[in-house]
C-alpha cells in the first residue's frame, strides 16, 4: 500500500477528465503532506487511470488527467 492510495483513489473516484488540486487539498486527502517523494509516488497514477500533469510550486497546485481509455 502506498502513502499515496487515499489520493489516488480520490481522483479516480471524482471520474473528471481534468482536476486540479492545491498542495492544501492533497494534505486533506492523502493525510500527509506533498513533499519530494511525490514525484516518485507519481509513477502508481496510470493504474488507476490517471496522470500527473503540470506541478506548479508557485500556484501550490498540481494538475491530473484522465488517461485515454482507447
Amino acid at each position: 500500500m502506498s502513502k499515496f492510495d487515499p489520493l489516488w483513489e480520490y481522483i479516480q473516484k471524482t471520474g473528471e477528465d481534468e482536476l486540479t488540486l492545491t498542495f492544501d487539498q492533497i494534505r486533506d486527502i492523502a493525510g500527509i503532506p506533498i513533499d519530494h517523494s511525490f514525484l516518485q509516488y507519481k509513477k502508481e497514477l496510470p493504474g488507476y487511470g490517471y496522470e500527473v500533469g503540470k506541478i506548479s510550486l508557485k500556484k501550490e497546485t498540481v494538475d491530473f488527467s484522465k488517461l485515454d481509455q482507447a
